[in-house]
Formats: C-alpha cells, sequence, structure tokens
C-alpha cells in the first residue's frame, strides 16, 4: 500500500512526527466517513480519521448556502446507528443536519485529527466525497468581466445581491435554489439552462416524490416509474418547457443509474419563472467587461455571476492508484460493487445515491474491515513476539 500515496518531500516528511495505527485510516470527516467511523466502533475495531479542514462536514458547515435544506426526507438521510430527532421537520435545515452530524460524532466518540493528511496505510478508507472541490467553467472573457464572480460554494444568501442582475450558471438543485434565493431578496437572476433537465416536485400528493418512486420500484419496472412520475408531474407543474426548460429523453429514475445526473426538485422556482421574476436564458457565448452574450445573440449587462456548476471528486490529485478508481476519481465498479478495492483499499460515498448509499457503503466497509482485523489480532495474542499493523499517518 505504500505506493498508493503521493508522498510530501522526502525531508518533509521525516521532519514531522509519524504515529502507527492498529486500524484503517479514514479520510474525510464528512458524513461518509462519520458513517464509517462509527460502524467500526460498533464492530469493536480501532481507527483514525483524518480531515483537511478544522471542523467536521466542511462541505456543509462552510460552502452551502443558508438556505439549504435535506432534499429527501430525512429518514432516508439519516447515518447508521442514529436516526434522526423526532423533533426534526421531514427536511431538516442545514443547521439542523450539522448538529445531527456533530451529536453523531460524540455519541460514536468520532475525534477526527483536523489539518492532517495519510501517507501510507494498511487499510485506507477514502471518505472525501463526490463534492470534494468545486468545477470552474471555461468560459469566454469570465476572466476580464468586471462585475463578482462567485461559486455557489461561495454563495452564503441573496440578500447582499439586492436589486443586482444576476447571472447564475447552472440549472440543478443548486442552481435553481439559488436563484429563488436571488429573487426572494429583490435581485433580479438570469438562470443559464444550456441543456435538458428533469424538474419534479418534491411531493406528490402530500407524499415525497422520492419516497414515492422508492415504493413503486418494489413493484414495477424502471421505466414504468418513470413514466408515471411525469405524468403525475405534468399534471401538477404543467409544461415546463413553456418555461424555456427541456426534458431529457430518458426518463429521470433512467437517467440517475445511467448517468448520476440527479432531477431538480422542485420547491418554488417554477412559480418564479412563470411570473417572470427570474428569468430563463440560453448558453453563454461570452462576458465582456459588464455585460453577457448568449448562444442566440442576446447581450444583457449584469453585476454579478454565480456559478452553480458543480463539483467533482479529488481523489486522482492524492491517490495513486489506477485499479480501483477511474480518472474521474469514481470507483470503476457500479453500486453496489464500488466499495471494496484491493489490498486494503476501499470507497464510502461515491455511489452517486446521497446518503443512503453512503451508508450502504459504511456498514459493508466495517463489517469486511472487521473480520480480518479481529482475525489478526486474534494470531497476535497467540504469539510471544508483538507485532503491529501499521497506518502512518502524517502528523
Amino acid at each position: 500500500m505504500e505506493n498508493l500515496f503521493h508522498l510530501v518531500d522526502h525531508e518533509d516528511f521525516f521532519s514531522r512526527r509519524c504515529i502507527w495505527v492498529n486500524g484503517p485510516i479514514i479520510v474525510g470527516a464528512g458524513p461518509s466517513g462519520l458513517a464509517t467511523a462509527a460502524c467500526l466502533r460498533n464492530e469493536g475495531v480501532p481507527f483514525v480519521v483524518l480531515e483537511r479542514a478544522n471542523c467536521i462536514a466542511s462541505l456543509w458547515q462552510r460552502r452551502t448556502y443558508d438556505r439549504l435544506k435535506l432534499h429527501l426526507p430525512k429518514k432516508f438521510c439519516q447515518l447508521p446507528k442514529l436516526p434522526f430527532p423526532q423533533d426534526f421537520p421531514e427536511y431538516p435545515s442545514k443547521k439542523q443536519f450539522i448538529d445531527y452530524l456533530e451529536t453523531y460524532a460524540r455519541k460514536f466518540e468520532i475525534n477526527p485529527q483536523f489539518n492532517e493528511c495519510v501517507q501510507c496505510a494498511r487499510w485506507l478508507v477514502v471518505a472525501t466525497g463526490e463534492n470534494a472541490e468545486c468545477i470552474m467553467p471555461e468560459i469566454e472573457g469570465l476572466g476580464e468581466f468586471k462585475g463578482e464572480v462567485v461559486h455557489a460554494c461561495d454563495y452564503k444568501s441573496g440578500e447582499r445581491f439586492n436589486g443586482k442582475k444576476v447571472i447564475v450558471v447552472g440549472c440543478g438543485n443548486s442552481g435553481m435554489e439559488i436563484s429563488l434565493d436571488l429573487c426572494n431578496h429583490h435581485a433580479s437572476p438570469f438562470m443559464v439552462v444550456r441543456s435538458s433537465v428533469h424538474v419534479l416536485p418534491r411531493e406528490i400528493f402530500g407524499l415525497s416524490t422520492f419516497e414515492l418512486a422508492f415504493f413503486m420500484l418494489k413493484w414495477l419496472p424502471l421505466w414504468v416509474v418513470d413514466k408515471f412520475l411525469l405524468i403525475l408531474t405534468w399534471f401538477i407543474l404543467g409544461n415546463i418547457e413553456k418555461c424555456g426548460i427541456k426534458r431529457p429523453t430518458k426518463g429521470p429514475l433512467q437517467l440517475k443509474n445511467t448517468k448520476g445526473k440527479t432531477p431538480v426538485l422542485d420547491i418554488g422556482t417554477l412559480e418564479k419563472i412563470r411570473c417572470g421574476n427570474i428569468n430563463v436564458v440560453p448558453g453563454i457565448k461570452r462576458f465582456n467587461d459588464r455585460n453577457v452574450e448568449f448562444v442566440n445573440g442576446e447581450k444583457i449587462d449584469v453585476d454579478a455571476v454565480v456559478l452553480a456548476t458543480g463539483y467533482r471528486s479529488n481523489v486522482p490529485s492524492w491517490l495513486q492508484e489506477c485499479e480501483f478508481f477511474s480518472k474521474n476519481g469514481y470507483p470503476k465498479m457500479p453500486f453496489p460493487h464500488g466499495w471494496k478495492g484491493n489490498s486494503g483499499l476501499y470507497a464510502v460515498g461515491f455511489t452517486k445515491k446521497g446518503l443512503s448509499g453512503a451508508s450502504y457503503d459504511a456498514m459493508n466497509i466495517a463489517k469486511d474491515i472487521s473480520k480480518v482485523w479481529k482475525q489478526e489480532t486474534k494470531q497476535k495474542k497467540q504469539r510471544t513476539t508483538a507485532c503491529h499493523r501499521r497506518c502512518i499517518s502524517q502528523f
């Protein structure tokens, strides 16, 4: 396993103190890393969690907007061994979810080592997730634009954009919600829709759309469920193409399973589009000093740009490994087989199935490591000479 990691400068490595850990190293203290740690704790296996930031769930705490809530019902988002508090709403807020994660860490005595990185390990659990770094698109003239440019990871509230014209690049869940937030704070958002996207109501007849789909998939083939969802969506949301948003030819669930593209769950954005408070615009051709030109030739003056262009895995930048992970930073094997590699390498939270997928991975990883760890521990007790499994982490 020593060759799996990009090592720091040789002299720098030995100038730092190294500790030897008789168990797995978990890289990342987000929900995926915490879930794995809790499952290992339940199995009685020692571990160390390393986090490059100085807090748990840094994505949630530092790179999300204020109005964010969980998009799915809480029962589909809870981590192993601890449900959400009963008094939490069906869709917990950002603050409530962070409180839940901090309670989770305390309950299972998870104390990450912050501002740290791993050098080599006997067992390595990659829990850095699908959203480790933001995607910055290349748009002609963006670097010369005189207005403010921020990625969605740095956007907190539309309050400071009051009265301004703002281009929102991206029409996923973040782009839709940021456009709505800007509108609610009396800004004038222009949402760029470059490709087709499925927009579904968050609830259908009082039931979570996700929960309804999950239930139907137990009895019906996927394509039938897709058709049923789209028919119900048409009755509830109407024809969204009149809003300038085209639907993909593949159904929402098929697209999610094949491409990992999550459908947008509408929480009021379409209504604002229909009444003209949010403008849908086509792809951008170029930016100039203070204006933007679209592919249809139209130009408008704008004050700011919010890049709701998503995130990606950063695994290829630090893990020297080519058999388990592909170049895009995801395991080569699709769900549910992408949690285990060779030589003690594991991945959690790369399923494109949200928190429920991360929980599934975490439980499998903990059971798999526990079998080997307990067997090796038993063998060590039978020997007179101590022999330690070693994980070396740079502190």
